[in-house]
C-alpha cells in the first residue's frame, strides 16, 4: 500500500470527537441509537450541528464560516466537512471545528468530493450558474461543460458522473469534460432529486423526479424511462435502500417496497411540514432509524417512518443534513487510484 493510500485510510478510520453530553432532563427519543455521530444540518440561518443525536443543536459560526449566510449544500468524508452557502464554498479538515474559504462565489447548491479525497482531491462544487470542478482540492476550480443552469444534485458513482440540474438530469463519462441529457421517457425541465443503485457501475438503475412530474425509472443508466408512481408530485429528495425506496416530495413522505410500483404514506407526528432531505446515518446497517429535514424543523423515528418525533431547528426550514459515513471498500473503478 503507497503511503498515500495508508493516509487516507488512517484519516477514513479516525473516530469523530466524542459528543456533549445531553441536555439535563431532555432524554433520549425510546429506541434511539446511542451514537458519537456528528449530524449537520442546512438552514436559512447557517450551518448547525448536534452531538447528541438531535436532542440538541448549535450553530457553527467559527470564522471565517459566518459569513456562509444560507447553508445549502453538504458533503461529509472522513474528517473533512465541506459546506456551501449563499457566500461560497467553506471547509474543514477536523469534523467541524475548525473552517477555511475555498471559494467566494456562491450560491452552492452541491458540493461532492472524491470519495478518496486524500489521495484525489477532486471536488465538483454545483452552483446556480453551472457545475464546477477543482483538481487540487479546491485551491482552483474550472467551469465543466455544464454551464448555465443551477446545479442541484451530485453523484460520482464511478466512473459515470451524474448531475440534477436546472434543464434535467445530465451524463458525464470524463469527469465533466462533456456532458449527454437523459433519454427518452424523462419529461424535460427540472430535476432536484435522483437515486441511483449501490452497484450504478455494473446495474446502472436510477430513478429521478423531474419538477412536478412525479418519479421515473430507468434501468439503463438513463437512456430509457418509465413512469414510477407519485404522479403530480415534486420530489425534492430520494433515498434507495436495497428494496425500499423513500421520496421527500411537496405532498408528504412516502415509501415504496417494490420499485415505485406502489407508495404508501408516512409521517404519523409531522402533519403539516413538507419533507426536504433525508439522512440514513446508520445505514446499510439499520435503515429503521433516519432523521427528516423539514420546512419546520428535524424530525426523528425509529420504526421506519410509522411514526415521527420533533427532534430540533423548530421553526428552521432544514434543507439538507448530513453525517460521517462509515469508510467503505474501493470499487473495481477505483483501485487503480489506491494501490
Amino acid at each position: 500500500m503507497s503511503a498515500a493510500a495508508a493516509a487516507l485510510m488512517a484519516a477514513l478510520l479516525a473516530p469523530a470527537p466524542s459528543p456533549s453530553p445531553p441536555p439535563a432532563g431532555a432524554g433520549r427519543p425510546e429506541g434511539a441509537t446511542v451514537s458519537n455521530l456528528t449530524i449537520f444540518a442546512c438552514t436559512a440561518a447557517g450551518l448547525w450541528r448536534s452531538q447528541t443525536w438531535g436532542l440538541a443543536w448549535e450553530r457553527v459560526e467559527r470564522p471565517p464560516l459566518g459569513a456562509l449566510g444560507e447553508a445549502r449544500a453538504l458533503a461529509l468524508l472522513g474528517p473533512w466537512v465541506f459546506a456551501g452557502g449563499d457566500n461560497g464554498l467553506f471547509a474543514s479538515e477536523d469534523f467541524g471545528d475548525t473552517w477555511r474559504r475555498l471559494h467566494e462565489g456562491g450560491p452552492v447548491h452541491s458540493v461532492l468530493a472524491d470519495r478518496y479525497f486524500a489521495a484525489e482531491p477532486v471536488l465538483f462544487m454545483g452552483t446556480g450558474e453551472g457545475l464546477l470542478k477543482s483538481d487540487d482540492g479546491g485551491r482552483t476550480f474550472r467551469r465543466t461543460a455544464l454551464w448555465g443552469t443551477p446545479i442541484h444534485r451530485i453523484e460520482w458513482p464511478g466512473p459515470e458522473l451524474v448531475v440534477a440540474s436546472g434543464r434535467g438530469l445530465a451524463f458525464s463519462k470524463d469527469g465533466g469534460a462533456t456532458f449527454t441529457a437523459a433519454g427518452d421517457g424523462l419529461p424535460a425541465g427540472e430535476v432536484k432529486a435522483f437515486a441511483l443503485s449501490s452497484f450504478y457501475s455494473v446495474d446502472p438503475a436510477l430513478f429521478a423526479g423531474p419538477a412536478g412530474a412525479g418519479l421515473f425509472r430507468s434501468s439503463d443508466g438513463g437512456r430509457s424511462w418509465t413512469r414510477a408512481g407519485l404522479a403530480g408530485r415534486s420530489v425534492s429528495d430520494l433515498v434507495w435502500l436495497g428494496p425500499i425506496l423513500y421520496a421527500a416530495t411537496d405532498g408528504g413522505l412516502f415509501r415504496s417496497a417494490d420499485n415505485g410500483g406502489s407508495w404508501s404514506a408516512l409521517g404519523e407526528g409531522m402533519q403539516g411540514r413538507r419533507p426536504l432531505r433525508l439522512l440514513f446515518p446508520l445505514a446499510p446497517e439499520s435503515a429503521l432509524e433516519f432523521f427528516v429535514g423539514t420546512d419546520r424543523g428535524v424530525y426523528w423515528t425509529g420504526d421506519g417512518g410509522a411514526s415521527w418525533r420533533a427532534s430540533g431547528l423548530e421553526g428552521h426550514s432544514v434543507g439538507c443534513l448530513g453525517t460521517f459515513p462509515p469508510p467503505d471498500p474501493a470499487p473495481s473503478w477505483q483501485k487503480g487510484k489506491s494501490e
